[in-house]
């Protein structure tokens, strides 16, 4: 079986590189077709396919702006020229899906999120420059949509996904979460007195409120992560909020074992880093919408939802959580998250691939 993986580009390990890496493992002798490329920001078990880049990857200060390249992302994925695949497989969070497969190949598309550029985050990505943008985006919006029926088949991230793609393309998918490190996340024996926000610095995370709200509090706040709002955040922030700016794999695994919760302001398709400080024993203070909803528990607990995304909810919600913390227990918190776990995740999806391989290759034969 000849087996083509699309990504939408490759230039650090996220939650969707990570999951294509499971698909690298699951399929050792594909070939990887990606916008853009840069080998040195990405792991060996990708790194050991046969990678084809587009166009993309020879413009000018494309690795630092490869953002404002947008409006040609549609044409500069239907320029792959895909022949004699046998299986064909997108982890699609702009235009990946849209790549055009081999007409008896079975396409499938691990959907992240439909374009969140053009549906549901426009503002918050462009600001007032959406409205200068706003032929492009409607361009790209409409493109979307009339390739929507590429892929044969849909998987999700989550519920939260499935119902957009349901929205916005009409298509039912099925459902297969992505995986947590559980060998690597881990708890300690360690107890810190601050509260933890590990995000990209960008205006739809909302870091904005976690700011806000622990200036109110003058709690213990550091904040991971690096992006466009590094610095405005920065100069918003009381000394009791500290920036650490990009840290390793090994420094965000002690920051999560330690910390008092995680806190997690924003709407999320999923929301990897949930997962991660649960794995950690850790209890999540989540905005009430999104990824998060499906793997914090509020029952067990392995955490708390503040329901509207305000400053003054936050803060309420952190001074409840203050006289609750006791409740939490980091066994019961990490036990919950092991139903994810990357061991599991990678069988779960292995078998959801081969049943609707398995499923086109009947539907082909029976016509």
């Amino acid at each position: 079986m000849k087996v083509a993986l699309v990504h939408d580009w490759l230039n650090g390990m996220r939650g969707g590189e990570k999951i294509l890496e499971v698909l690298a493992e699951i399929f050792p002798s594909a070939d990887v077709y990606t916008l853009l490329y840069q080998p040195e920001k990405i792991c060996g078990a990708i790194n050991r396919l046969n990678v084809h880049t587009s166009f993309v990857q020879k413009l000018p200060f494309v690795r630092k702006y490869y953002r404002y390249y947008l409006p040609i992302f549609p044409k500069a994925i239907e320029s792959f020229k895909l022949e004699g695949y046998d299986l064909v497989i997108s982890t699609s969070h702009c235009v990946a899906k849209g790549i055009v497969a081999p007409k008896n190949a079975c396409n499938i598309c691990y959907c992240l999120t439909p374009i969140r550029y053009v549906w549901d985050f426009g503002r918050d990505y462009f600001g007032f420059k959406r409205f200068l943008l706003m032929p492009f985006l409607n361009r790209i919006k409409t493109w979307d949509q009339k390739t929507s029926s590429r892929p044969q088949y849909y998987i999700s991230i989550s519920q939260t996904v499935a119902n957009r793609v349901k929205r916005y393309y009409n298509k039912e998918s099925a459902i297969v979460y992505p995986p947590v490190d559980a060998d690597f996340f881990m708890p300690q024996d360690k107890d810190g007195d601050f509260y933890l926000v590990v995000s990209a610095l960008v205006p739809y995370k909302r870091i904005d409120l976690a700011v806000e709200a622990f200036n109110e509090l003058g709690l213990p706040l550091k904040i991971i992560g690096t992006g466009t709002d590094f610095k405005h955040l920065q100069k918003k922030a009381r000394p009791n909020i500290q920036f650490l700016g990009w840290q390793s794999d090994e420094a965000v695994r002690d920051y999560y074992a330690r910390c008092k919760a995680l806190i997690f302001p924003g709407i999320e398709d999923f929301g990897i880093t949930v997962l991660e400080a649960q794995a950690c024993g850790r209890p999540v203070i989540a905005f009430s919408a999104g990824g998060a909803l499906e793997t914090v528990d509020e029952k067990i607990p392995t955490g708390v939802f503040f329901n509207e995304q305000t400053a003054e909810s936050l803060v309420n919600t952190i001074k409840e959580f203050e006289k609750k913390k006791h409740l939490f227990n980091k066994q019961k918190t990490r036990e919950h998250i092991l139903q994810f776990d990357r061991k599991l995740f990678k069988q779960r999806l292995k078998d959801e691939i081969q049943g609707l391989f398995n499923l086109h290759n009947n539907s082909k034969n029976s016509k």
